[in-house]
Parts: structure tokens; C-alpha cells; sequence
């Protein structure tokens, strides 16, 4: 009878301390769940098109509004919220999964400091103008989330705020790159005829008297677009002599990111070896016999004597890309023959079931002329508060001012043999499947704030899967080709370091890329300048990948004999795009 009472008594007190623990969650996870709301309402406060770009749509009668005492209250409000995610929540008593959340967000409240204190876009970045411009009026009129006469009135207001906020600009912007500078002026045409012509025909839909102040005050921020566009080309481009690297804030930047497990010093080591790899073994293994094919006169042994082996090895390899780069399409052909490599791609997938894929319908459009200049391709996806479920991928279309000679040396770059595995890291299953995953599992902050690494490390796995799967009937050139592009995931990586933290030039990237990772010049600069514009972006795919792999490691010898390839990548989408440190325990759990 005793023993009886003992363990009545050690059942009740399990359970009672179980449920002091859970009271104690649930009194954490509150307490951070009402920070985090007044983080973010915060954000979308300050940045209000943002707000409404992301589907939050509060703030959609308010402008930014950079005007030096709210850049004040700013940073005091991030100080604050800094103060209180440690005051006022204890991490230790939040359930498991709030606690990574709270991680995340301090990593967001970090960028956030570091875009207010050190990157301060809205006086060295005049795109982050030209975002606003493009971003803050036209989705009220075009999306329908609310009644149209309310969205009418949201987007007046903002036109009316407008005049102010271009006079903000011409005052506190300071010395950009010549690069962003450059960037903004090309792509204000487009902007300008946006409100020239597009709102217009928009807002003839709008019933009348709100109409008639509509226009009226788009017809006062024509002529304020007009001027902002020449003082972009006459005042700002000649002082854009502002620094390139960006230095100490590039490492915060990376830092915050990448939130990976692998060190970096690490993965330049495994960065260096791959190189090695991929040319020294791979891409000359393929080359070889292509090579005695294509040059039948060239005696590699007296090359190999002459120029030494490393030299031979990259003759080579760029004589057989010379002979491969003249299979392409023209110009008019580009977008349809993109669009039929995804449908192949997809098809292919689907046949050898390597992974089970989303039913939603990928469309692939144009990319608007007021988004060029910074990537050459943009997912569209359903603004994180939204319920929608409609993807898109925009690409930018071959420009029409070009030369001749720069569109024949983009698609000898993008040609038939490499044009497919471009099609599967940018497009699909590229990043539209992982950002389907994200926003079917996750939560608000795992949306907001997801593993840019995951998600441009994850679609590179499947340019190999196809080799190795029997995708264009074990053709070399193929094989060649998806090596180049793998090869320049590494040379990005290295070079994102070498021009934000160390003393690379343009010439010394450009030769880097052309040399290294066997790219045309004109491909070497446009990879000078997106590294410019957007920094972290080249490193983000080589570390996402060496995690993945690691990952897949320990799945591996976690899972033995029973190992699946497609379970493992299933388990790893399952998740969202996590941070990659928390990422790994829960692919590993059993």
C-alpha cells in the first residue's frame, strides 16, 4: 500500500511540474509572440511599401519617410526592442520551437541594425528609391485584396506623399557606387513611363470623384519623377564615388545570413579543393576525348611539354567549350527555348520520381523593364500575409540595346548545353520549390526571414541528379556544361570574399572568372556588377550546397542501408527553409 502511495505521489508531482513547465511555455511563448508582432509592425511602420509588398497592408496610406527625427526614433526603437528580447522573454523557458524563432528574430533585429547603422541604403542606394517608386502605388490598384475604393484612397495618399519623398532623396543621398547610380538612371525610364502611362489605364476604374484626386496628384508627381530623373544623371552619378567593398559590414552581413555550421575559413578550404577537382579530374576526363575529336592535329603530348600541364589542362578544356559555345539559339528563340528546358526538366523529374513536386503551375513571363539591371531573374511569389498560391518566375529578356556582339556572347554563355541546368538552378525545380515548402510549413518569421542558402544551395543537387540520371542520353557536352556551371557556384563564392573583404579590382575578378571558371568576359562583368548590387548574394548557393552535402552525409550513416534519397530531400523541404544550424538537428532527429 505504501509503494501504491509513492508512485501516486511521483506521478502527481511529474505531472504537475510537466504542467508548471508547459504553463511556463506558454507564458514565454506569449510574451515573444507579442514582441515579435511589435517588431514587425515596427519594420512595415518604416517601411510601409514593404509592408504592402509582403501582403501587410496597414500602413498602406503611409510613405517612407526619411526625415532625419524619424531616423532617430529608428534606431532607438531597435535599441529598445534589443533591450527587451532579453529582459522581457526567457529563451530557456520557451517551448523548442519558439526558441528558434527567438533566434531568428534576433538575427533579424541584427540586420535591421545593420541595414540603419552601417548600410543605410536610403543615402547610399538610389535603387532602393527606385524600389519604392516602383513598389508603392501600382499593387493597390492592381491587387484585389480589398474593396477598390479604399484601395483607390491608400494610393492617393501615397502619391500625395510622393513630391515629398523624391525632394528626401535629392537631399540625403550622399556618395553612392558609381554602379547603383548607373543602375537606378537605366532603369528610370521605365519607372517614369509606369506613371506616365500605366496608372493611368489603372485608374480609369476607379469611380469618378476618387479618380479625379487620383489624378491630380499624379499629376503633380510627374513632373517631380522628371526632375529626380535628371538629378540622377546630372548631380548624383558625377559624386557616385562611393566604396565598393563594403568590409566590416559584409562580414556582420555574412554573419547573419549565412547562419550556418560549416566555418568559413572552412569552406574556402573545401572551395579550393573543389576547383581543383571539378578541372583537374572531372572537366578533364570529359574534355579528353572530345578534345582529340574536335583538334585532331594538336599533339597534346608536345602541348603538354610546352605550355606544362596545368596550362595544357585549361587549352583543353576552353577549346572544347569554344567548339560547344556555337550551339545555340538566336535572340527571338531565347525565352521559348527557357521555357521548353523547364518542361523537359519538369517532365523528367516527374518520370524518374527523384522528387515529389508541387501541382501549383510555374508561369514564366518577361521581366518588367523597371526590375532589370540587378538579376537576370526574379521569383514572384505570394506576399508572406497572403493566402494566395500563384508563382511566377520573371526573366529578363535579351535587351534591345544591346550589340551584336554582346547578345551573341550571352547566348554562346547560356547555350544549348548549358541553358538547361541554368533552367533547373534559377527556375525549376530552382528556388520556386523550396519557397513553395517554406510557405506551405512554416511560421510568420521562418517566411520573412528564410535560409537564402537553403534556398540557392538546395536546386544545385539536381544539376548532377540529371547527369547521373540519363538526362539528354549521357550526352558529354552536358556533363561538360553542368561541371562549368557547378564550378562557377565555387568562383562566385570566392570572389564575393576577395571584392567586398579583400582588394580584388574588376580586372582581377574579371580574369579570375574567365581563367578559373572558364566564363566569356561579358558573363565575368555582369557577375562583377551583380556582386556589387547585391552583396552576399554570390556566396550564398556554395555554402547552402556544402551543408546540404554534409547533411546527406549523416543522414546516410544515421539511416544505413534503408537510406532514400528522395526521403532525404522530402525531410529536407519538409522543414521550410530553416536556419541551417537548426536545419540539421531536425533532419537528423530520428
Amino acid at each position: 500500500m505504501r509503494k501504491f502511495i509513492t508512485s501516486i505521489f511521483i506521478i502527481v508531482f511529474v505531472l504537475s511540474n510537466t504542467g508548471l513547465l508547459l504553463s511556463q511555455q506558454n507564458e514565454e511563448d506569449g510574451k515573444f509572440q507579442k514582441l515579435m508582432e511589435e517588431f514587425l509592425d515596427a519594420i512595415w511602420k518604416f517601411q510601409p511599401t514593404a509592408g504592402t509588398m509582403v501582403g501587410f497592408h496597414k500602413y498602406d496610406n503611409k510613405l517612407e519617410d526619411f526625415a532625419e527625427r524619424n531616423l532617430e526614433k529608428r534606431l532607438e526603437e531597435l535599441d529598445q526592442f534589443n533591450q527587451d528580447l532579453v529582459t522581457k522573454v526567457d529563451r530557456t523557458k520557451m517551448s523548442p520551437e519558439f526558441q528558434i524563432d527567438h533566434e531568428i528574430l534576433m538575427d533579424a533585429l541584427d540586420l535591421e541594425k545593420l541595414k540603419n547603422e552601417q548600410l543605410i541604403p536610403w543615402e547610399y542606394d538610389p535603387i532602393f528609391y527606385n524600389s519604392i517608386f516602383i513598389n508603392c502605388v501600382k499593387p493597390l490598384l492592381e491587387k484585389d485584396f480589398a474593396p477598390l475604393d479604399t484601395r483607390a484612397k491608400n494610393a492617393t495618399d501615397r502619391l500625395k506623399a510622393l513630391p515629398k519623398l523624391i525632394k528626401q532623396a535629392k537631399e540625403i543621398l550622399k556618395t553612392p557606387t558609381q554602379i547603383s547610380t548607373e543602375t537606378a538612371i537605366k532603369q528610370f525610364p521605365a519607372i517614369f513611363e509606369m506613371y506616365r502611362t500605366d496608372l493611368p489605364t489603372l485608374i480609369s476604374e476607379v469611380p469618378e470623384e476618387q479618380r479625379t484626386k487620383l489624378l491630380a496628384e499624379l499629376g503633380k508627381v510627374i513632373p517631380a519623377l522628371e526632375d529626380y530623373q535628371n538629378y540622377l544623371s546630372n548631380e548624383l552619378l558625377p559624386k557616385s564615388t562611393g566604396n565598393i567593398r563594403l568590409g566590416e559590414a559584409h562580414a556582420r552581413l555574412i554573419r547573419l545570413t549565412l547562419q550556418n555550421n560549416i566555418p568559413v575559413q572552412e569552406l574556402v578550404d573545401r572551395a579550393t579543393a573543389d576547383i581543383n577537382n571539378i578541372t583537374k579530374v572531372e572537366m578533364s576526363m570529359v574534355c579528353l576525348p572530345l578534345y582529340r575529336l574536335m583538334y585532331p592535329e594538336v599533339d597534346m603530348q608536345q602541348l603538354t611539354a610546352q605550355r606544362g600541364e596545368d596550362e595544357a589542362r585549361r587549352i583543353i578544356i576552353q577549346g572544347v567549350l569554344e567548339k560547344a559555345k556555337e550551339n545555340h539559339v538566336s535572340k527571338d528563340e531565347f525565352m521559348d527555348k527557357l521555357e521548353s528546358s523547364v518542361e523537359e526538366i519538369k517532365s523528367f523529374l516527374m518520370d524518374k520520381q527523384l522528387i515529389d513536386l508541387p501541382d501549383n503551375n510555374l508561369t514564366i513571363e518577361p521581366m518588367p523593364e523597371a526590375y532589370q539591371g540587378i538579376t537576370w531573374t526574379r521569383l514572384v511569389s505570394p506576399g508572406t500575409y497572403e493566402s494566395s498560391s500563384a508563382y511566377s518566375y520573371q526573366v529578363t529578356p535579351i535587351p534591345d540595346d544591346w550589340s551584336a556582339d554582346q547578345t551573341t556572347s550571352f547566348l554562346e554563355e547560356y547555350n544549348n548545353f548549358l541553358l538547361p541546368f541554368y533552367a533547373v538552378r534559377k527556375i525549376y525545380p530552382g528556388v520556386f520549390v523550396p519557397s513553395f515548402h517554406t510557405n506551405q510549413n512554416s511560421t510568420l518569421l521562418r517566411k520573412l526571414y528564410a535560409s537564402l542558402p537553403l534556398l540557392k544551395g538546395w536546386p544545385i543537387l539536381f544539376e548532377e541528379k540529371l547527369i547521373f540520371e540519363g538526362f539528354g542520353n549521357y550526352d558529354l557536352n552536358l556533363r561538360l556544361h553542368q561541371l562549368k556551371l557547378r564550378l562557377r557556384v565555387i568562383t562566385d563564392f570566392i570572389a564575393e570574399f576577395q571584392i567586398h573583404e579583400s582588394n580584388w579590382t574588376k580586372e582581377d575578378a574579371v580574369n579570375y572568372m574567365v581563367r578559373v571558371g572558364f566564363q566569356t568576359e561579358a558573363e565575368a562583368e555582369r557577375k562583377w556588377n551583380r556582386i556589387l548590387l547585391l552583396p552576399g548574394n554570390a556566396a550564398y548557393a556554395y555554402v547552402g550546397l556544402q551543408e546540404i552535402l554534409d547533411m546527406r552525409e549523416e543522414y546516410k550513416q544515421l539511416k544505413g542501408d534503408s537510406f532514400s534519397e528522395k526521403e532525404f530531400m522530402s525531410k529536407l523541404l519538409s522543414y521550410g527553409a530553416l536556419p541551417l544550424r537548426h536545419l540539421k538537428k531536425k533532419v537528423l532527429e530520428q
